[in-house]
């Protein structure tokens, strides 16, 4: 049933004529009174009967008012909050993170989406760099968050931040006592090194042959959380690790950071 169909019901138990109804819509008596008809074969009974003064409702039209306004009331709540929603951003977003990089950037994300989009509904997938670009390609996720070596050229890739690389080891540690370490203190280090073949161990290494020597992995990892607890359970052991990894160890002071520079080997954070 049509809700203006009841809409002229109503109209019509207030101003108790069809005539009234008529002359405020600005149409004839008889429209009125054809659509009323209609309305009460829909119903299987009839709605109003006439008087000497216009219409009054019948047993099964005293039934159904309260019934009807209620129904009414609802509907145009109903159309309001789908007007409203029309313009809100609403569904599911399938985001390809890095593990380094998911917190404590998705939290801040997830509560910047409560206090503003509401209606959209984060559903995040980790994974290495290689693996984010795969689901890209796929279309098993809308757009992901990761580091590039370079910075991004590519009309579909957005610059979000530029992060330095940290000599990360245990607390009291000369080398990393300092705000930057140069790379080539690096030599001869025990390192705690992502596995190859890895985008981010092949710059490593080709770094280093640029300075003239090997890094020295003393054992090779790529849970970053297992690099942090080796490094952290270990005298003279140290890892190559970004800013958001170690946050949270060095604010607490489990770690010790020093940025490393000439060359910084910066990482470029990425949306694409």
């Amino acid at each position: 049933m049509n809700p203006n169909d009841f809409r002229l019901f109503l109209e019509v138990v207030e101003l108790g004529s069809f005539t009234k109804v008529a002359a405020h819509r600005r149409t004839v008596q008889s429209h009125i009174s054809r659509q009323i008809g209609e309305l009460e074969a829909a119903c299987g009974g009839a709605l109003f009967k006439r008087t000497g003064r216009g219409v009054v409702l019948t047993d099964l039209g005293q039934h159904i008012e309260t019934r009807v306004r209620g129904w009414l009331r609802d509907t145009d709540r109903l159309l309001a909050d789908i007007r409203a929603d029309a313009g809100v951003p609403m569904g599911e977003v399938r985001l390809g993170i890095l593990p380094s990089a998911a917190h404590p950037l998705m939290t801040q994300v997830y509560l910047r989406l409560q206090a503003d989009y509401p209606k959209i509904r984060l559903n995040l997938r980790e994974g290495q760099g290689a693996e984010l670009d795969a689901l890209l390609d796929t279309g098993s996720v809308d757009m992901a968050v990761l580091f590039r070596y370079s910075k991004p050229s590519s009309p579909d890739e957005k610059l979000l931040s530029t992060v330095g690389t940290y000599l990360v080891s245990r607390p009291g540690d000369a080398l990393t006592k300092g705000e930057t370490v140069d790379f080539a203190r690096l030599e001869g280090l025990r390192l705690v090194l992502p596995r190859r073949p890895a985008h981010w161990r092949a710059v490593l290494d080709e770094t280093a042959r640029g300075k003239g020597f090997a890094l020295l992995a003393e054992m090779e990892a790529d849970s970053l959380r297992l690099q942090r607890e080796l490094v952290a359970h270990t005298s003279h052991v140290y890892s190559l690790l970004g800013p958001f990894s170690i946050a949270e160890d060095v604010r607490t002071g489990r770690l010790q950071a020093a940025r490393i520079v000439n060359p910084g080997s910066p990482r470029f954070q990425c949306n694409k």
